[in-house]
């Protein structure tokens, strides 16, 4: 295969997964979220407020409300990003009209948050995986991210305050609480989405017998293991510290084979986002 065809089918791929993504998140909106008066964060959030008080469409208000955000993203961030950005929320838009006719679901609003914010996070978490945005909020907090002190978290959490209190005045404060309750399993559920279910741990071991655990990992679990050398501080004497990435399933073994081999060993995990090269398992990039 050529090396354009293979451009072209990614992009194919790409922009399939993110008119999947448009199409959940829509159905979480529309089917669960909107008739219970139940309401998202950022721009979606701000466009059922004023689709509620006005009475126009809610698809009108997110492709509208998004487009000083893209322009300003296009201007700061890049053309690629933007380009994604923008299909999405025309999908989304265009989504959300579509469905608007249809029922809600159900009428328990506690049912209604809960699978509302799991298929709008999975909506979100693919978009967002694949390179795109539904929320021009998220581009404001990357920029203020590159020129302030302020991280991308704090920024989305602070324009979200604001959001969610707009809509206790607008739906009573009730719904207010569950519109935080379905933001929350929806923020969640991006993060699966986003970063799979086989999370990965950076495992560190200092041990006075680093080969051997190092052997025995490399059999046993397949892993490759980088062999350092270091020195306490407090004692001044030389130990072995090792280096690797498991997968969560895989902790379990690891302290086994550890504690076999040397149980005064001092081992510390920590959770690692992406994995690229080595022997490790590869995810794709998008």
């Amino acid at each position: 295969m050529s090396a354009e065809s293979k451009t072209v089918l990614k992009l194919v791929e790409k922009y399939s997964f993110l008119l999947l993504g448009a199409i959940l998140a829509s159905v979480g909106l529309e089917i669960f979220l909107v008739p219970n008066n139940i309401i998202d964060g950022g721009i979606v959030g701000i466009s059922i407020i004023l689709s509620h008080l006005t009475k126009l469409p809610l698809g009108a208000f997110i492709f509208v409300l998004n487009l000083p955000f893209l322009f300003l993203g296009y201007k700061q961030i890049g053309k690629t990003f933007v380009l994604s950005t923008l299909f999405s929320v025309i999908a989304l838009a265009l989504g959300v009209t579509v469905l608007h006719p249809i029922p809600g679901i159900t009428k328990d609003v506690l049912l209604a948050s809960v699978f509302g914010g799991i298929i709008l996070g999975i909506g979100v978490g693919l978009i967002i995986r694949y390179g795109g945005s539904l929320d021009g909020t998220e581009i404001v907090a990357i920029i203020l991210d590159k020129r302030t002190g302020f991280s991308i978290g704090e920024v989305v959490l602070f324009f979200n305050i604001f959001i969610l209190s707009g809509a206790g005045v607008v739906f009573g404060w009730d719904k207010a609480m569950y519109s935080l309750i379905a933001y929350f399993i929806a923020f969640k559920v991006i993060d699966i989405t986003v970063e799979g279910l086989d999370e990965s741990k950076a495992v560190i071991i200092i041990s006075d017998r680093p080969e051997e655990i190092a052997e025995v990992l490399m059999a046993r679990l397949g892993r490759g293991v980088t062999m350092l050398q270091g020195k306490g501080a407090y004692t001044g004497m030389f130990k072995g510290v090792l280096y690797s990435v498991v997968t969560r399933l895989e902790i379990a073994k690891l302290k086994s084979i550890v504690a076999e081999i040397d149980p005064q060993a001092f081992v510390t995990f920590s959770d690692v986002h992406e994995v690229m090269g080595g022997r490790f398992k590869k995810r794709a990039i998008h």
